[in-house]
């Protein structure tokens, strides 16, 4: 069936309509599309593992067999020998895939059916079936206006999704769950062991540099969409995990769930910012914070101060660039032949972010200010940085609530005497809390932000979808001088 919807391969736009889409998508097929998604999906769960070669794939009867015996064990024998060394001329496999070719394949095929686009006259059916499949202990009934329903075992799925994230497919498998059926996100967002799902999409986002660009945003929009949820952002801060061995910045032997989510998002946004300056990651990585930043609870002091030191680079972005635009500025008026540099749009985009991060530390002050003596100590040990931002227009109103917050607790730090420890300092933060009157600090409109997919989002999936099939299926071969529809050298 994969090289059957091949075609699209050699087309540089998205088909819309071909055979494939008629036979598929209506008639005869038509009726078994719940049973191929549902077997297609138990394909990927099992990630049954090839037999060995030579291994006899059926039981042999005891007299020994016949001629038909013997023949379908050795094409059976031999498809597996197909799937697990590859065809001819096609490429190698990473390993983790080859560890069960059967699910890779299955996997790809289904991403490539949920993207088809809808005919002229009736929706995808397999997108459809993908949206509505419930839970096998869900005993309620089908509406009779869902059509292609299916149930599956979600627990049975949720663990084979956490196991699998290594892989592109399985990410973009995640994120189509998660964004498109109502039943599985409710289901993820109950279940009270989250950390095996969301620790493999951190890891993807802290290995920035090895992943390929739409991998790492498919983690990206998983995390928004999570995000989305203020019983996510509660208990992720009630995980306490311990020795996080892939995090090599700093050892961290004990730390919340939602403490390493803060740094590996803020890792990823100062990445972006040295290297790719990619708007759409950084909006997405912003957005993320600001849902999660009204619960922030008990943050651990190395996010806590990496908060500040994000805010700090971008506080010196903000003062290069105004210089940058100040000289800009003093040069066009001795000289009018020379192109200038458009500083403005700049300083506005770094603006825009320093808004973001101030509106995000506003948000966890007003709301949890109590929860987060970490955060409020390093807001009193970087307090010269937002000096400058006090009567800036942009950000005059914002910062009223930080600015209320450093004057208070420094007056209380000068109250208790010179060369305090850290620990005097945490107990005087503490003990400030209660003191603060809640209504001095300004209320602002909650922040909150929802994934939002683009109006023809075919035009970014199914390029995706094809480059993994023609990258990760095995023991299937095209020709690279035929691709049209995706450059040989992308993601």
């Amino acid at each position: 069936m994969v090289v059957f919807l091949s075609c699209q391969l050699f087309h540089k736009e998205v088909l819309r309509q071909s055979i494939s889409h008629k036979y598929l998508m209506r008639g005869r097929c038509l009726p078994y599309t719940s049973k191929l998604v549902k077997t297609l999906l138990y394909n990927f769960i099992r990630q049954e593992k090839p037999p060995p070669p030579g291994a006899r794939v059926f039981p042999q009867p005891s007299d020994g067999g016949g001629l038909l015996y013997g023949l379908a064990s050795g094409v059976a024998t031999g498809l597996w020998t197909v799937f697990t060394l590859g065809g001819v001329g096609s490429k190698a496999a990473a390993a983790p895939e080859l560890s069960s070719p059967l699910a890779n394949q299955s996997l790809l095929l289904l991403l490539v059916l949920a993207n088809l686009t809808d005919a002229t006259d009736a929706p995808n059916p397999y997108r459809q079936a993908i949206m509505s499949f419930k839970n096998t202990q869900d005993n309620s009934p089908f509406p009779s206006s869902i059509p292609h329903a299916f149930q599956i075992n979600f627990n049975s799925l949720y663990t084979a999704l956490c196991e699998q994230q290594t892989s592109d497919q399985a990410t973009l498998l995640l994120y189509t769950l998660l964004h498109q059926n109502s039943n599985i996100r409710t289901y993820m967002l109950a279940r009270t062991d989250m950390e095996n799902l969301v620790l493999p999409i951190l890891e993807i986002l802290y290995h920035v540099e090895e992943r390929n660009s739409h991998h790492v945003y498919m983690a990206l929009i998983i995390l928004l969409i999570l995000t989305e949820d203020d019983g996510f952002n509660r208990s992720i801060h009630e995980v306490i995990l311990k020795n996080i061995t892939w995090y090599s910045e700093r050892v961290l032997t004990e730390i919340s769930l939602g403490s390493l989510l803060i740094l590996v998002v803020i890792r990823t946004i100062q990445y972006n910012m040295t290297r790719t300056r990619d708007k759409y990651l950084h909006t997405n990585c912003l957005a993320a914070l600001a849902n999660m930043s009204a619960q922030f609870r008990s943050l651990h002091q190395y996010a806590a101060q990496r908060i500040i030191s994000l805010f700090s680079l971008l506080s010196k972005k903000h003062n290069k660039v105004l210089e940058q635009a100040t000289q800009s500025l003093r040069g066009s008026l001795s000289s009018n032949d020379v192109p200038l540099p458009d500083y403005a749009q700049d300083l506005n985009v770094i603006e825009e972010v320093i808004r973001m991060m101030l509106e995000i530390i506003n948000s966890c002050l007003t709301n949890s200010l109590h929860h987060n003596p970490n955060l409020v100590y390093a807001l009193l040990y970087k307090r010269d940085l937002f000096e400058q931002f006090q009567t800036h227009p942009s950000f005059q109103d914002i910062m009223q609530n930080i600015d209320l917050v450093i004057t208070f607790f420094s007056s209380r730090l000068l109250q208790a005497g010179a060369e305090l420890s850290v620990e005097r300092v945490l107990e005087i933060i503490k003990q400030g809390v209660v003191a603060l009157p809640k209504d001095r600090l300004k209320k602002f409109p909650e922040l909150k932000f929802k994934y939002v997919e683009e109006e023809q989002p075919e035009e970014f999936f199914i390029p995706y979808v094809w480059s993994l099939v023609y990258n990760s299926a095995a023991g299937l071969y095209w020709n690279p001088q035929d691709i049209q529809l995706f450059t040989m050298d992308s993601d």
